[in-house]
């Protein structure tokens, strides 16, 4: 939960970019159950809640006796913002059949104990699922440098895609430029790479080419769950299209994806589109 202090003022958030690509997929019209860590709390209610309402659903190994994690925000009047985490991250153990993608990111990816049983189970349903990372660089959060690209690498040598943005490329392999660093990433053994570049679009490396876009002009309202946006789109091209894409189809399921993000940061908070708006042919602006 996403726990924010502005002007003396309160406010809780459902966060967590697992989630809001778990309920981009959803709104795509694709099945997607979500495995994470809630405590029996009211906050847990409330996550669980909400992604019931997105028809995303909660393994039931998801729940914990220990309260549920929170991010804690505090907005200066300068604006400026010191943050507070309470996070607690293991995996649970579970059992699912009948899996065709495996996704998982951000900070489940490099927090321990549980980073290592996220990387465990990415390895374990390669053979046999589509596995997409989005590393979702959070650098507070994160062990050093070092320990952290490792893991990067790690998951990224067993993912089919790996979605990233350009400050995550340039966190990760500092002074490297976007193109640079997707090249070196796709050279880790992933089928395609995609590095989102803000404003100024997206591009995609696989085995049939590369592929550069430019973002769908829109009125920005927030950038919350952009990148999220951007993963639910891709998740959804993979599993209808599969991991081996032309450089048109390359083009085609990044351009999706561009508008999917644009469409996400049109509106406020964490909103990924619905199939009707990502295939709507209609200019956002």
């Amino acid at each position: 939960m996403d726990i924010m202090t502005s002007d003396g003022e309160t406010r809780e958030f459902i966060g967590g970019s697992p989630a809001n690509a778990a309920v981009g997929v959803a709104r795509l019209g694709h099945s997607a159950r979500l495995l994470t860590r809630l405590g029996r709390d009211p906050r847990g209610e409330r996550i669980a809640a909400h992604l019931e309402g997105e028809a995303v659903e909660l393994l039931p190994e998801s729940w914990r006796e220990e309260p549920t994690s929170t991010a804690q925000a505090i907005i200066a009047a300068d604006g400026s913002a010191t943050y507070h985490f309470d996070i607690s991250w293991e995996v649970p153990s579970v059992a699912v059949d009948d899996v065709d993608l495996v996704h998982a990111g951000s900070i489940a990816l490099f927090l321990e104990p549980g980073g290592s049983d996220v990387l465990r189970l990415l390895r374990e349903f390669a053979p046999r699922a589509i596995v997409t990372v989005d590393p979702n660089i959070r650098p507070s959060l994160l062990p050093d440098h070092a320990v952290a690209l490792r893991r990067f690498e790690d998951a990224a040598a067993v993912a089919d895609l790996v979605k990233l943005s350009d400050e995550d490329a340039e966190w990760l392999y500092p002074g490297t430029t976007p193109e640079a660093a997707a090249e070196r990433i796709r050279a880790l053994g992933p089928a395609i790479v995609v590095v989102t570049l803000g404003a100024e679009g997206a591009l995609a490396l696989n085995a049939a080419g590369r592929a550069r876009i430019p973002a769908h002009p829109v009125d920005v309202v927030d950038t919350i769950s952009a990148g999220d946006s951007v993963m639910a789109s891709l998740i959804s091209s993979l599993l209808e299209r599969g991991v081996e894409l032309s450089q048109a189809e390359l083009a085609t399921v990044l351009d999706r994806a561009a508008r999917a993000a644009a469409i996400a940061v049109s509106v406020a908070g964490a909103n990924p589109p619905l199939r009707a708006q990502l295939e709507d042919p209609t200019p956002l602006r």
